[in-house]
């Protein structure tokens, strides 16, 4: 008997380089997960994140999931992986789920939030988790500049190089950002999926609008380039949290699987 486990992870990107699992010595997230689960349970399971995060990114909301063996209550696995997990890792739901559901592929959409410090004095404590900027942004002209993305678009001119993806559109269900000028922002941009740094470089885009560099007029035209040097820098990984993954409800995945199966009396069907 085997069970599919979800799990919904809270982790501090600093000290990892990102989160798949990589040769060498390089401390990921995946590889510090699975062996405090080879350590709890005694078997070797591959988990399946809902998206890799990068190198010094958080997450807030990241769900993984993967098969055991075994009949272990969720709470119980909870409660074993946190006393074994290091302490920029944490477990803050466990259960069990139906047959067949996948992290990744189920996934209806990601959030992130990109944190901005824009207070007028030095912040060590903002510095850790936010990108420090101290000559006032023009929030309004961001807004104006963000509105251009939401919908469904060609991004290539907001994804790194080296990447390697059959398309480059996506779909981005919000982008707004919160906050007043001269203190803290956030901005949070939700998609049904993100290229490589997309999020940073939106950021970076949008924070050169904010410091007058562009006018939001200038959005239409750097999507249509689908040219990576058109658009504005990648800002830093540390201000970058992956904050929610929204899923279908089970009970309407279930329906639509009983949608999609052909009736008992279709033909072809085996009645055995």
């Amino acid at each position: 008997m085997s069970r599919t486990f979800r799990l919904t992870l809270e982790y501090d990107g600093e000290a990892f380089a990102g989160w798949q699992r990589q040769p060498g010595a390089l401390r990921t997230v995946q590889g510090a997960l699975e062996s405090a689960i080879a350590r709890v349970t005694g078997q070797r399971v591959a988990v399946v994140a809902s998206g890799r995060t990068d190198a010094g990114v958080h997450a807030e909301g990241q769900v993984v999931s993967f098969r055991l063996a075994g009949a272990l209550d969720a709470r119980r696995l909870r409660c074993a992986l946190n006393g074994v997990l290091p302490r920029d890792v944490a477990v803050l739901d466990a259960r069990p789920v139906p047959e067949g559901f996948h992290a990744r592929r189920d996934a209806l959409s990601k959030c992130y939030r990109y944190a901005i410090w824009n207070g007028c004095n030095r912040s060590p404590l903002q510095a850790r988790r936010a990108f420090c900027l101290q000559r006032r942004l023009d929030l309004e002209a961001m807004r104006a500049a963000a509105r251009c993305f939401v919908g469904t678009h060609d991004f290539a001119s907001f994804q790194a190089a080296g990447a390697s993806v059959r398309s480059t559109e996506r779909t981005l269900l919000r982008v707004d950002l919160g906050g007043r000028a001269g203190e803290s922002l956030a901005l949070h941009v939700e998609g049904n999926g993100f290229l490589r740094h997309m999020v940073r470089i939106l950021a970076g885009t949008l924070i050169a609008v904010g410091s007058g560099r562009w006018a939001p007029e200038r959005m239409p035209a750097i999507l249509a380039a689908r040219d990576r040097c058109q658009a504005g820098p990648t800002a830093p990984a540390h201000a970058l949290t992956l904050v929610a993954v929204r899923y279908t409800p089970p009970e309407v995945r279930a329906a639509l699987r009983a949608v999609a199966a052909p009736p008992d009396d279709f033909p072809g069907r085996s009645g055995s």
